[in-house]
């Protein structure tokens, strides 16, 4: 039936619909109900084509990391009222892909995936006279109406500014590593810089330990008791929470 509409609207230009319609042995009503959904159906592929050029945007930005979940955040930070369902069916029409960077080591225990914490080299001094030589780091859980989200960031202890981020549907050691991926490829680190955290499972993993000592930074992380760590700067230090 749709290919008798498309046929009767391509020669409607020539034709009358009623002789259209007589010839081929179509209602009129089917017609213009064929017709009306056509052009929501055009709607709706001009704004996929609009939303799948943010998408893309938004995905290059993060270097190719970000995933659905990651993506559907950014849109709604930028004010775009999205479905995550809408955007997955996007990413995946388009071959858009995020990197889970998932190492096969899901089976192994606490100990085989965590690193030994490193002493703390912050001492419960939460500032710093230059920008880019000390930055803490937290992880904050944000509810939503499909499920937590998980957001890293890094902040200066110089400026108060969070010069890294990431988000997930997870908080795997993946989540903090590119959020510090972030801060480093805009520059925002100098050499041997401190990464200060607390002790969670993600700060303590061989993977972000080796990321840091890749990038030629040294590792912190505050005493276990101590209730003046990463999470909790003194009170000027309100970036992280």
């Amino acid at each position: 039936m749709s290919e008798i509409c498309r046929f009767i609207h391509a020669e409607k230009a020539n034709y009358t619909v009623v002789l259209l319609c007589k010839v081929m042995k179509t209602a009129r009503s089917t017609y213009y109900a064929w017709a009306a959904g056509a052009e929501n159906r055009e709607a709706r592929r001009r704004a996929d084509e609009a939303l799948v050029h943010e998408i893309t945007v938004i995905h290059l930005a993060s270097l190719g990391n970000y995933g659905v979940p990651r993506v559907t955040a950014a849109l709604r930070r930028l004010g775009r009222t999205v479905n995550r369902k809408r955007v997955e069916r996007v990413m995946r029409e388009h071959g858009i892909t995020g990197n889970s960077r998932r190492t096969g080591r899901r089976g192994l225990t606490k100990a085989d995936t965590r690193a030994a914490p490193s002493p703390d080299l912050i001492g419960r001094d939460f500032t710093a006279t230059r920008p880019g030589t000390k930055i803490v780091g937290d992880i904050t859980y944000i509810p939503t109406a499909e499920g937590w989200l998980y957001l890293a960031s890094w902040l200066d202890l110089a400026t108060r500014e969070v010069i890294g981020y990431s988000m997930a549907d997870h908080h795997r050691a993946e989540l903090v590593v590119d959020a510090l991926d972030m801060a480093t490829a805009l520059g925002r680190l100098e050499p041997c810089c401190v990464i200060h955290s607390d002790r969670g499972s993600e700060y303590t993993s061989h993977q972000l330990r080796d990321r840091i000592s890749m990038l030629g930074h040294r590792q912190s992380m505050g005493r276990t008791g101590s209730c003046f760590n990463a999470s909790t700067p003194p009170r000027k230090a309100s970036g992280l929470s």
